[in-house]
């Protein structure tokens, strides 16, 4: 039998007494807590108002050397990107920063660069809970001179991308903008691009050319010797060919298919919303020129 335990009514008194000592500090520390945080709340909104309405401008320019065949990467940034290349070993970058002085502070752009690799990433943004909901994102504008024996990878690009001759493969995803590469050798890749691609190949691996997802028109500017196949899925848009005994068969809606030479290297295209148009890259337009709609 569990025996019953009873205290004397004085201490029973004093028991209750520090339980009510307890509940009340609990309930004051939990008040401090809530003005605490209104008052950190309240800073951080007269900052952010007060940093967001200032307009700041920053500059980052390095120079790096570059072996033959490095890659250079391009993540999560929000402007358009220029590369110039030429027969040279050095990489110049030059990116200008624009937006508030909070924004610039949120958004840092990190480069990372050794012989075999240069990667230029934007980190996300930083800050505040109202910074991060209400504020202004900082723009990137960013111009590059790299060697012409590279690879490129660029992801997550808000803004037009133009590319100048590249001795190397390309992968391009993500981008918000058109795309223009004049010339890469051996694969290249193009997904989830809103804008038109034009791009000239030198030379074809076994790998090819992969398209997915675009939102846009496509040139694809081919050597005249290339021997490749092509097949494009879910096309809301038409195969056409410029090039000489090239023709492109429908057999059903949507689907397209080709033989260009004596076949070989795949091109493969799934999802596209716009044309694609196979041309010789000897007698293509200039880079600069728009695709038609």
């Amino acid at each position: 039998m569990t025996p019953k335990v009873s205290f004397h009514p004085f201490l029973r008194q004093k028991i209750m007494k520090r339980l009510l000592i307890v509940v009340v500090l609990i309930g004051l520390a939990a008040i401090a807590g809530v003005l605490a945080r209104s008052a950190a709340s309240r800073a951080e909104v007269r900052e952010f108002v007060t940093h967001e309405q200032e307009d700041s401008r920053a500059e980052i320019r390095e120079k790096y050397e570059l072996a033959p065949g490095a890659k250079v990467e391009l993540m999560g940034l929000n402007g358009a990107v220029k590369i110039e290349t030429s027969d040279s070993k050095t990489a110049e970058v030059y990116i200008e920063r624009t937006g508030s002085e909070e924004a610039l502070k949120r958004r840092q752009i990190n480069i990372e660069a050794t012989a075999n690799r240069l990667t230029i990433k934007a980190e996300k943004n930083r800050g505040g809970f109202f910074s991060r909901l209400f504020g202004s994102d900082a723009r990137e504008k960013v111009t590059l001179k790299l060697p012409r024996q590279i690879s490129l990878y660029t992801k997550g690009v808000n803004g037009a991308v133009n590319v100048g001759a590249l001795d190397g493969s390309v992968e391009v995803t993500g981008v918000n903008g058109r795309v223009e590469i004049a010339s890469a050798a051996g694969t290249a890749t193009f997904t989830g691009i809103n804008g038109n691609v034009q791009v000239a190949l030198q030379r074809l691996d076994s790998d090819g050319i992969t398209l997915k997802g675009i939102n846009g028109n496509i040139e694809l500017q081919l050597p005249e010797n290339v021997n490749a196949s092509l097949e494009a899925k879910g096309m809301n848009g038409r195969v056409v060919s410029d090039m000489p005994g090239v023709s492109v068969d429908e057999p059903k809606h949507g689907y397209y298919s080709a033989k260009i030479g004596n076949g070989g290297s795949a091109i493969t295209a799934k999802g596209i919303n716009g044309d694609i148009r196979l041309t010789s890259a000897t007698k293509s337009a200039n880079i600069g020129v728009a695709i038609g709609n």
